[in-house]
């Protein structure tokens, strides 16, 4: 008689899964308040909307991501704690960027075999990053794919939603000539990027052990530092400035690709690039892989994670705000009309689809 072939046979092991779900639950019950009904481990998660009765005209934000091959860092390292704050980052402070407060977020873990303490400690830190965020984790999946994944690989992804009201949703139409443009630092590399950061690593012949005098820490603690989340910051600079005209998230594509998607088109923004003192991992990663410049900060967020472009009246009370709430900020440079001058890895027109405004960026970094 053949032995029979069961589900745990096949590679999937149920119990496992329960077991993680018992480990995360006192963490996902920490991101509840009392909109969320009912706990965890239900089909759908259930947030009372009411408060929506009071917009007059409320638009629904959503925004999905992952954090790249960051994942493998964490993976090398076998520390799984931080990558749910940069799955958190990468969702919510897109939303913020219409200005809409993040409500809900779920999260989804693919991965080879179900480790209960290694899933837990995955959510665990997104439940951290969306108290960080005032989001509610109303909801996720853990799928285990043997055959497909090796037992130690993983991916995270994520999803969130929130309201903003239609009159004070922030963007391009918004932006006038003289506004500033103002940058709000970055914890370091955050979550984009990674594959040639990692090629880089390869090359130099450094173990994510190793120690770098110009880090003042291992190489691997610098790439798992986690990305910084700005979403009730910018919430509340949307609720306080009355000049703020918009956000742009620096992400994949550089600072000066992603400052364009939030442009109109005849605008310009000029950034000096001496307007700051460049962190120390950037120029460490251009200098051990020679990599190019431009193609360092059009893959790189080169120590600014987010921008804000707001009226000049308004530009200290914004930069005084985000520095009492933790996070480093001065100008990068204004807005005025587009000279029409040729694209070129200095001046960037539009991004990702967008038909957007120009950026022109002048000048050196000071490393």
């Amino acid at each position: 008689m053949t032995e029979p072939i069961t589900y745990a046979g096949a590679g999937v092991d149920t119990e496992a899964g329960d077991k993680a779900v018992e480990l995360m639950k006192s963490a996902v019950a920490r991101t509840h308040g009392p909109e969320v009904l009912g706990g965890v481990g239900a089909f759908a998660g259930l947030f009372d909307a009411s408060a929506l009765k009071a917009y007059d005209r409320p638009l629904l934000a959503s925004s999905t991501d992952g954090v790249g091959t960051k994942i493998v860092i964490a993976r090398a390292l076998d520390v799984h704690h931080t990558i749910g704050q940069d799955l958190v980052a990468m969702v919510v402070d897109d939303i913020v960027v219409c200005g809409a407060k993040p409500l809900v977020m779920t999260d989804y873990i693919a991965c080879g075999k179900v480790v209960p303490e290694r899933i837990a400690d995955i959510v665990r830190g997104i439940a951290e990053g969306c108290e960080i965020a005032g989001v509610a984790l109303v909801g996720g999946e853990t799928a285990e794919h043997p055959g497909v994944m090796d037992e130690d690989d993983y991916d995270v992804a994520g999803a969130a939603v929130g309201v903003v009201e239609a009159a004070d949703v922030l963007g391009a139409e918004r932006v006038r000539t003289g506004d500033v443009v103002v940058a709000m630092a970055s914890s370091g590399l955050h979550s984009n990027g990674y594959s040639l950061v990692r090629r880089v690593v390869s090359h130099a012949g450094w173990q994510l052990e190793t120690h770098l005098d110009d880090l003042g820490r291992t190489v691997g603690e610098e790439l798992l530092e986690p990305t910084r989340i700005y979403s009730q910051l910018c919430v509340s600079l949307a609720a306080s400035v009355p000049g703020l005209r918009a956000f742009s998230h620096v992400t994949g594509g550089g600072l000066a690709a992603n400052v364009a998607r939030v442009l109109p088109q005849g605008l310009a923004a000029n950034v000096a690039r001496d307007a700051w003192d460049l962190p120390a991992v950037f120029s460490v990663v251009q200098a051990a892989g020679n990599v190019p410049w431009n193609d360092l900060e059009s893959t790189l967020n080169m120590g600014v994670g987010m921008v804000a472009v707001v009226a000049p009246e308004d530009a200290e009370a914004l930069m005084a705000a985000s520095r009492v709430a933790g996070v480093d900020a001065w100008v990068l440079g204004d807005i005025t009309e587009d000279d029409g001058r040729i694209a070129s890895p200095d001046t960037i027109r539009g991004a990702k689809g967008v038909d957007g405004g120009a950026v022109h960026l002048s000048g050196a970094y000071r490393a």
